[in-house]
């Protein structure tokens, strides 16, 4: 027997017949009720989806930065001034 093979033993009845060797079922005498013959389980796999909703909370802000930029424009204004030296000449005098 290897690793998951199932062995059916044959069940010997009264008069040296067994169920496995009985073939057809018009072979099978009336009456007579072999024992069960353990399968192989057999699975169905049903596959489920459920979906969870899951809210979530989530904060927005807005940040408005204002840049002030000056720009400084010189703007040349002429003026005029005026000085006046005085100078004192003094001659020769006599006296």
């Amino acid at each position: 027997m290897g690793e998951g093979t199932f062995y059916n033993a044959s069940y010997q009845m009264e008069d040296g017949m067994c169920c496995q060797n009985m073939g057809v079922m018009q072979d099978a005498m009336p009456g007579v009720v072999c024992p069960p013959v353990y399968e192989c389980p057999r699975e169905t796999v049903c596959h489920r989806y459920i979906c969870h909703e899951v809210p979530h909370i989530q904060p927005c802000n807005t940040r408005i930065i204002n840049h002030h930029i000056y720009r400084h424009t010189f703007t040349p204004t002429y003026s005029c001034c005026e000085e006046n030296e005085v100078q004192n000449v003094y001659e020769r005098r006599c006296c």
